[in-house]
């Protein structure tokens, strides 16, 4: 029962990892813009449920859905196609930059002290699964996972607008010269990129009931490690990543002495330096990335 508890521990963590650097890697593949701001997506939509948590749930998700869609398509709109052209290092930058405005902002908002706040406390219940009980949100953030993992594949593979953005992956200049608009596709990835961040929000207010202007900044690092593991630019990496960097976690958790496991996430990110010394391409390499970087 251990061994099954800790499995599935690892798969709801890695799912929530996944989700972050498949909106990570979404954004890059399209334009190569490593998205440091995207964190912050999720923590805006955080603040939307604070607000709207008296709300009947679905419209308080369609509320933060809303809102966060369009809060990314302004980050695109108003400060990265402004850069679009420049060098990799300043869009870097500027996402940097972006991020840390917008943590302040919320700080002057909201205060830098945690908020709480009681959402959707029936998915938490615990669900019997063949005599062990696990916690119903650590299902959904599996299914939910897979769910989107798929889906986003099937559109990026089987749509006009996926079609579009591969091309804009590939060959911007190419792909203006044969009629791709190119800032509507990248707003629609903007787009997409947003709805899986508003999935990681609910699943994670879910869970823990709280935020800070500040938890995105994490939920970043730990999303783009898991995007440089799996292959910058390939979106089954990006998910393959997010799982076995939640694998790691919850493994370190389990086997660390008490005194060591404050300092959990030093071991994950020596463990991904090691294996990035081996493999620097990511497990998954995808060519035009690749030489993107």
């Amino acid at each position: 029962m251990t061994i099954l508890q800790t499995l599935i521990d690892a798969a709801s963590i890695g799912g929530l990892y996944a989700l972050t650097a498949l909106g990570i890697g979404l954004i890059f593949g399209v334009i190569g813009l490593v998205n440091f701001a995207y964190g912050e997506y999720v923590m805006v939509g955080a603040y939307v449920i604070l607000l709207t948590s008296g709300l009947y749930w679905p419209f308080a998700i369609a509320g933060v859905l809303i809102f966060v869609v369009l809060f990314a398509l302004a980050s695109d709109r108003l400060v990265f196609r402004q850069v679009r052209k420049a060098p990799q290092e300043t869009l870097m930058i500027v996402s940097f930059g972006l991020s840390f405005m917008i943590q302040h902002v919320y700080v002057v908002l909201f205060g830098s002290l945690t908020r709480t706040v009681n959402f959707l406390p029936e998915i938490t219940r615990s669900v019997e699964i063949g005599g062990l009980r696990v916690a119903g949100v650590s299902l959904l953030q599996i299914l939910a996972t897979v769910v989107l993992t798929a889906g986003l594949a099937l559109f990026i593979n089987f749509t006009r607008v996926g079609y579009q953005m591969r091309a804009v992956s590939e060959n911007p200049r190419m792909a203006q010269l044969v009629g791709v608009r190119s800032n509507r596709v990248i707003a629609a990835a903007f787009a997409v990129s947003a709805v899986l961040a508003v999935t990681v929000t609910v699943l994670f207010v879910a869970q823990t009931g709280s935020m800070t202007p500040f938890f995105g900044v994490s939920l970043t690092l730990i999303g783009f490690v898991a995007t440089v593991i799996g292959g910058l630019g390939s979106l089954p990496g990006c998910a393959l990543g997010g799982f076995l960097v939640g694998a790691l976690t919850t493994l370190l958790q389990l086997l660390l002495p008490t005194d060591l496991q404050p300092f959990r996430e030093a071991f994950v990110f020596a463990a991904v330096i090691l294996m990035l010394l081996v493999r620097p391409q990511g497990l998954i390499a995808v060519r035009s990335a690749w030489e993107r970087v």
